[in-house]
């Protein structure tokens, strides 16, 4: 009788460790992550009027973090979306001795889906992101001498509205590459200033090799 009793117990013992380790697995598949891009160098293909102009490479590590909601499907598969800053510049030579730096800070809200070993943190992982700029800044410069400075709220020189897609890799160490291109022109052509277009026939699209850092920091 006793090791009848020994026996039920056990077995009602081994049933609730067993709900709650459910209970506790379900708790983890939603998790909070924080991270960034430690370093991100844009490229981008500025051109007026169909005339391709000087484009120079730009290294910002600014106002490039977030954070990201994350939800695992089982160990291989899972999703993820959340809320981001993001530095988006070009860099350019508008004549042989005229160059322009032009930047927007921006919120963006990534959708993503992530592949490969989760729980230790190597994996791949793609989507979009809708990024809204908050903050517009341009410095020119004449022979290497800045000349000029403007840094406008929520400026029209840019579209409100950038969207991306992107694509990327990351390993157990908490680092990671990912690649970014945003679809539309980071010009406003129908930005005016008194009765001028001073984007008139520019084109520009941007593209990111960013060096990511602490995507997932699940236990």
């Amino acid at each position: 009788m006793q090791k009848i009793i020994f026996t039920l117990a056990a077995i009602f013992m081994f049933g609730i460790a067993s709900a709650q380790d459910e209970v506790e697995e379900k708790k983890k598949k939603w998790y909070t992550t924080r991270g960034g891009d430690a370093g991100l160098v844009s490229f981008s293909n500025v051109s007026r009027n169909g005339k391709m102009l000087n484009n120079v490479p730009r290294f910002t590590a600014f106002l490039n973090t977030g954070t990201n909601f994350n939800y695992d499907l089982g160990k291989n598969v899972g999703f993820f979306t959340g809320i981001n800053g993001k530095n988006i510049g070009i860099i350019y030579d508008d004549t042989a001795n005229i160059r322009w730096k032009r930047r927007v800070v921006a919120l963006g809200v990534p959708v993503g889906f992530k592949f490969g070993n989760l729980k230790k943190h190597n994996f791949f992982y793609l989507g979009g992101q809708a990024d809204f700029a908050i903050n517009y800044k341009q410095k020119k410069f004449v022979d290497g001498k800045k000349i000029e400075k403007n840094n406008d709220w929520f400026g029209k020189q840019t579209p409100i509205f950038m969207p991306s897609v992107f694509a990327g890799f990351q390993t157990n160490r908490k680092l990671g590459l990912k690649a970014q291109y945003f679809i539309n022109n980071f010009f406003n052509q129908d930005y005016t200033e008194g009765t001028a277009k001073p984007f008139a026939g520019m084109e520009a699209n941007v593209f990111f090799l960013t060096l990511s850092y602490d995507f997932s920091l699940k236990g």
